[in-house]
């Protein structure tokens, strides 16, 4: 090879590298549009087709294969409130869910008549509203692909933000994000649909991980709350923490923290449980039995074995029933699917090691079923029932029956000019420019697995607290502050404390926010201004339109 060739090759090399990041943007994989949307979750296609319905280009950039994240990923029994705050697109959602069931196609495994009408304090099925907020998972997905087909959305599947220099800024304006495929998205203005929030984190937007100490806001229900149980998933008995039942020398069951337990109130990095929604059925000829899964070890339950000899019952308490025979089953009792204190890295994880960890829930969840199924130190009774029991063979056909997405209930959560706290939730504050509305209780699940001053094993962080009546979100929540980006919206990891993020995160909460703040986007970029700056009165004017809920007088 020539020399001088060589030479001026090893330049051209040296000076590409030294490149700034916005380079990228000359090359074939750039792709603009108005807005773009990070995010595969339901708030990330309502935010795109309000985007579109708004007369905006955008782009989906979804790290994810399949959309809807937990709607159509076995969260089908909807944690709805109070139904008659949802409206927008988020009702039309819950609407056509209705219209696919009034088919009788829909019903294949079970009649319909057979189904009842049970839902989370409200019917499934309300004929008189013509809504359904009762779901199968694929149903779900089935919808999220229609509106993108529909609306024409551009989605890019598999596309994974580079969170540590693949957000591009100038000031506090984002110009656009690239991928580790090195794919680049210019907008004008950017919404982060994540349940983690890495696009805000990754533009340099405040956060805060964990629970704030109740001091911080004045608040009664953040913070550590030792001998709080308001959803009875707390042990009764007295149950041993060590290996050998009541011998200290024996050393820890696996999940129990030999931290001791920080006083009332204060703050800490911890999070409230993930868990996997699992579908599953009873019918015979349609379930798949549970297998022994991957790195199996019986004594992650002996916990549970010890509660079952105590005399607990309530197995199967949370087998929430959802159309054709099938369940959303969720995490219930002191010792089931939550796999506590096994998150705490989750949200600044890297994404190898969030695989880690996602698959350490994996394993623990089809551990847990295994073990109940088959373990002879599970009563008789109780075994032969969860014999019958098994993954429905429909859903999640591509992922051997396992949901696609794990049940982040919590990552990280932006501080912005404005956090929303329990006192809006429970009505002692009033909100400014309200954007839509929220109804659930203060909702923690446990957050941490200790051991008593007595010595025996017990639950921390699990809180149910009833909101008297619904409540607004004010669209501040939802902005960052100005001076660190002006051109980003956050309808999922919004602005609020962890005690009120318990009530905001719903999945038609999120619905909600996101179709909001696709409205807001839109305003912006017709009047060129940053999202902070959007008229709230030329914003609510057009919300109502859309017929969404702002407050109990609209």
């Amino acid at each position: 090879m020539n020399c001088q060739y060589l030479k001026h090759l090893v330049l051209a090399v040296l000076f590409l590298a030294k490149l700034p990041s916005y380079a990228y943007a000359e090359t074939g994989l750039t792709h603009q549009a108005d807005i773009v949307v990070y995010g595969g979750t339901s708030a990330a296609i309502i935010a795109a087709v309000q985007a579109s319905r708004s007369g905006k280009s955008v782009i989906v950039v979804s790290p994810d294969k399949h959309l809807g994240g937990l709607s159509s990923s076995g969260l089908g029994f909807t944690d709805t409130g109070n139904k008659s705050v949802i409206g927008g697109i988020a009702r039309e959602f819950y609407h056509r869910v209705y219209l696919h069931y009034q088919n009788r196609e829909a019903w294949k495994w079970q009649q319909k008549e057979e189904y009842g009408n049970k839902g989370q304090g409200t019917p499934a099925i309300d004929g008189a509203d013509r809504t359904m907020w009762i779901f199968e998972p694929h149903v779900a997905e089935s919808i999220m692909e229609d509106f993108v087909s529909e609306n024409n959305l551009q989605v890019f599947r598999g596309e994974w933000l580079d969170r540590k220099k693949g957000v591009e800024m100038r000031e506090s304006v984002i110009s656009g994000i690239r991928t580790l495929s090195g794919k680049y998205f210019k907008g004008k203005m950017f919404i982060d649909a994540t349940y983690e929030g890495d696009l805000m984190a990754a533009a340099g937007v405040s956060y805060h991980i964990g629970r704030e100490a109740s001091s911080v806001y004045q608040e009664t229900w953040n913070g550590v709350q030792p001998l709080v149980f308001q959803h009875n998933h707390h042990f009764t008995t007295n149950i041993s923490p060590y290996r050998v039942s009541g011998d200290k020398n024996s050393g820890l069951l696996p999940g129990v923290s030999e931290e001791p337990l920080a006083m009332k109130g204060s703050g800490d990095r911890k999070l409230q449980a993930y868990c996997y929604r699992m579908c599953l059925t009873d019918k015979p000829e349609h379930r798949k039995a549970f297998a022994r899964p991957d790195h199996y070890d019986r004594m992650n339950y002996e916990i549970l074995a010890r509660l079952f000899q105590s005399g607990w019952s309530e197995l199967f308490d949370k087998y929430d029933p959802i159309p054709n025979r099938k369940t959303d089953t969720n995490n219930h009792g002191p010792f089931s699917t939550d796999f506590i204190g096994m998150n705490y890295e989750y949200p600044e994880a890297s994404y190898e090691e969030r695989k880690k960890i996602i698959k350490a829930h994996e394993d623990y969840q089809k551990g847990l079923m295994y073990f109940m199924a088959n373990d002879i130190k599970v009563p008789e009774l109780y075994r032969t029932a969860m014999q019958k029991w098994g993954l429905a063979k429909d859903e999640f056909v591509d992922n051997e029956n396992w949901p696609y997405q794990i049940y982040v209930r919590e990552a990280r959560r932006m501080i912005s000019d404005y956090v929303l706290t329990e006192h809006e939730v429970l009505g002692k504050k009033s909100v400014p420019k309200p954007i839509g509305m929220g109804s659930y209780a203060l909702d923690s699940h446990n957050t941490q697995r200790y051991i008593t001053a007595e010595g025996y094993v017990q639950n921390e962080g699990d809180i149910g607290v009833t909101a008297p009546k619904p409540y607004s979100i004010s669209y501040d929540a939802i902005v960052p502050k100005a001076k660190e980006c002006s051109n980003l919206l956050v309808p999922v990891c919004l602005s609020s404390s962890h005690i009120a993020y318990g009530s905001i995160r719903m999945e038609p909460v999120f619905m909600i926010l996101a179709e909001s703040a696709a409205t807001a986007a839109a305003l912006a970029i017709d009047h060129n201004i940053g999202v902070q700056k959007v008229s709230y009165s030329e914003l609510k004017a057009l919300l109502l339109e859309q017929k969404q809920r702002l407050a109990l007088k609209e």
